[in-house]
């Protein structure tokens, strides 16, 4: 079983792979994990919030793949309605990460299938 590793260096496994808890993502925006899953390098995910619903992708932008954020945890536009990449100024769309304006139009980032369990645990999902 791979560890999924927070932010702050702390892991977290009981009974799967939990990123952290839900409440712990502010609603309407996205915080960066690397998710190890176990005998290969950490992969770099983010995880976006909207309300119940959470939204997970590769933290790399298909135009160039870098990760989206300069600041840590500071993946949205001004107006918080798209996910942005601080290299180039990509807008991508949360509910499917399709990019809408920038240098990668019409190309998605890549999902992590997630699921938030009966404690509110975000985790990838099979894990």
């Amino acid at each position: 079983m791979g560890l999924c590793l927070r932010p702050d260096g702390c892991s977290g496994v009981s009974g799967g792979c939990f990123l952290c808890h839900l409440t712990e993502i502010p609603d309407g925006a996205a915080r960066g994990f690397d998710w190890d899953r176990g005998g290969e390098r950490p992969v770099p995910i983010l995880v976006f919030r909207r309300g119940e619903q959470v939204y997970g992708y590769r933290n790399a932008c298909p135009h160039i793949g870098v990760p989206l954020e300069m600041d840590p945890d500071r993946f949205m536009n001004r107006e918080g309605t798209h996910l942005q990449c601080s290299t180039h100024g990509a807008l991508f769309r949360v509910d499917d990460g399709m990019c809408v304006e920038g240098p990668c139009v019409g190309r998605p980032l890549r999902p992590v299938p997630l699921v938030v369990d009966g404690e509110g645990r975000v985790m990838p999902a099979g894990s």
